[in-house]
């Protein structure tokens, strides 16, 4: 079955979410279609928590660096970019400045051209292209990230607060792929750990 995730590169949520999928994908023989969705979209016209400001205005400038990865090599190259960007951002604490980006995009084996999309607003429609078809998926505003397994409605989620591995990780995909074929399921939710 076919597995595709919208995401932010911005947030840890979605990262840990993001490994759990790549690995469990990748054991099955399965890939995941990496799509791009952006908070600050998302939260347009309402009041932000300066918190998040500044992730925002860095997620902007990874996603519209995705963007064109995505134009360069399609999903593969995206999601390599954020493999890269990802462990640089959350594993190591890193910010998506000029040079991370640049570090990303050699170490995912892409043009280093592509680091000037991180200021190139046009770059915006694109992401927000991706956004909406990951909203439409869902049927409603969700966060991120969007996870649609097959032709079956996407969901927001799973969020995870670690990465399951082993059985868990397991047990956690094939339940969350067998929740997505059922029609009718909505959702579930609990306190994050």
């Amino acid at each position: 079955m076919s597995v595709t995730m919208w995401f932010d590169p911005a947030c840890p949520f979605t990262w840990r979410t993001s490994r759990w999928l790549r690995s469990q994908a990748e054991s099955r023989g399965e890939q995941v279609t990496w799509r791009l969705m952006s908070l600050a979209v998302l939260n347009e016209g309402r009041e932000v928590p300066e918190q998040f400001r500044e992730g925002h205005r860095q997620g902007a400038r990874a996603l519209r660096v995705l963007a064109a990865a995505q134009e360069h090599g399609g999903s593969r190259a995206v999601g390599d970019l954020y493999t890269e960007l990802g462990t640089r951002r959350h594993d190591e604490g890193g910010q998506y400045d000029g040079k991370t980006i640049a570090e990303a995009l050699a170490a995912a084996g892409l043009p280093a051209e592509l680091a000037a999309a991180a200021d190139d607003e046009s770059r915006d429609q694109a992401v927000r292209a991706s956004h909406e078809e990951g909203q439409a998926r869902v049927g409603q505003e969700s966060g991120t990230p969007v996870v649609a397994f097959g032709d079956h409605p996407g969901f927001f989620g799973p969020i995870l607060s670690a990465v399951p591995t082993g059985e868990d990780a397991a047990r956690l995909y094939d339940g969350v792929a067998a929740l997505a074929g059922v029609t009718v399921f909505s959702e579930l939710k609990r306190a994050r750990a």
